[in-house]
């Protein structure tokens, strides 16, 4: 048992919330880039779909159960705090992965009486950030937070020997420089190296990209649903998906339009929001899909895993 599993164990309380199983794999090779041709991956095994992760049920010893993700661009953070944890308990989501939050620091803030967490990163009050929103049950398993920019952060959590890294991500959108663009998956790209392979890795977030629906190419890590036609970013995430072995969750399960729309705005209607996983977690996840139906953000929509 290593050092972070000891402080993880040390932390942790007799009757938390518990993950899903781990695996992982040393990756012994530099950051991979994203152009066919010049990645060499070495994740072999099969990941990805959309996660269960566990839930620990309160008994006299933990119990490994299911845990249930979220990913949201929110426009704001302010003012949405307490309603976005109501909508936590009452669509029972564990992890939410938050975009746009706009919200200036490198913090962590307990939401009081509620036993929930946030953390959040962001530089300007105008525009970006992202945060991760953690429950009563799994908050005092982070081990490890990481903030790489107001466009990505990540924390690492254990629970039971198992090792989960969630990364809330907000990718640079249609119109943007290329160079912000190329920054931003550099950046993602440097993070992910970090990772074993025998951790469970979720990304979550708003990747302003359309990976369309059919794409033979992919056909490993894109199961073939989608909305819309597939866009240049849409490509970007594609290979990137490709090079670390991740599946996009979205596109594994058949849904009618409204559970697969995670942006509306007047008559535009698309999809920019992800959930990625390894690719050999596939078959641990069960569905994926959009809640339209709950209305904090006028334009963008809640998407769960």
């Amino acid at each position: 048992m290593n050092s972070l599993e000891n402080c993880a164990i040390a932390r942790a309380f007799p009757g938390s919330d518990g993950l899903y199983c781990l695996n992982t794999v040393k990756s012994g090779q530099g950051l991979l880039h994203r152009r066919p041709g010049v990645v060499k991956s070495e994740q072999e095994s099969p990941h990805h779909g959309r996660m269960w992760v566990k839930k620990l049920v309160h008994h006299t010893r933990t119990q490994v159960s299911r845990i249930r993700l979220g990913t949201w661009n929110i426009g704001s953070l302010t003012g949405k705090l307490m309603e976005l944890v109501d909508i936590m308990v009452h669509r029972k989501i564990n992890i939410l992965c938050l975009q746009e939050t706009k919200w200036v620091g490198e913090k962590a803030k307990e939401i009081d009486g509620l036993g929930f967490k946030l953390w959040y990163s962001s530089k300007n009050k105008s525009k970006n950030g992202v945060g991760i929103i953690l429950d009563k049950s799994l908050k005092d398993h982070v081990v490890e937070v990481k903030r790489n920019c107001d466009r990505i952060m990540a924390l690492k959590i254990i629970i039971n020997g198992m090792i989960i890294n969630i990364v809330s991500v907000y990718a640079p959108q249609v119109g943007l420089d290329a160079s912000i663009k190329e920054n931003f998956w550099n950046d993602l790209e440097e993070l992910i190296q970090e990772i074993p392979q025998e951790e469970k890795l979720f990304i979550g977030g708003d990747l302003n990209g359309h990976v369309g629906s059919v794409v033979e190419e992919f056909n490993s890590i894109h199961g073939g649903y989608d909305f819309g036609e597939i866009n240049e970013e849409g490509k970007t995430i594609l290979k990137f998906s490709s090079a670390y072995d991740l599946v996009i969750t979205n596109t594994l399960f058949k849904k009618r339009d409204e559970h697969v729309i995670t942006y509306k705005n007047g008559t535009s209607r698309t999809q920019i929001d992800y959930f990625l996983i390894r690719k050999r977690d596939r078959l641990d996840c069960k569905d994926c899909k959009v809640i339209p139906s709950e209305c904090l953000t006028t334009q963008h929509r809640l998407m769960v895993l």
